[in-house]
């Protein structure tokens, strides 16, 4: 598991999310843990190196 950091496109409120390295590339909503609205997450993780080359968390509205 990955921790990264990002702002929230509703509150704009720096949060974290633990991404799964073991799956390269993954699309997902999960919740704001400060505003607790929406969030469509969506990134590529590299498997040689365990590193996020992609990531987006927009509003699932967009």
């Amino acid at each position: 598991m990955l921790e990264h950091f990002f702002n929230c496109p509703y509150c704009f409120s720096k949060i974290s999310m633990l991404l799964d390295s073991n799956i390269s590339d993954q699309e997902y909503i999960e919740d704001c843990e400060v505003c607790c609205n929406p969030i469509q997450v969506s990134f590529s993780v590299d498997a040689s190196t365990e590193e996020v080359v992609r990531f987006e968390a927009k509003k699932t509205d967009d």
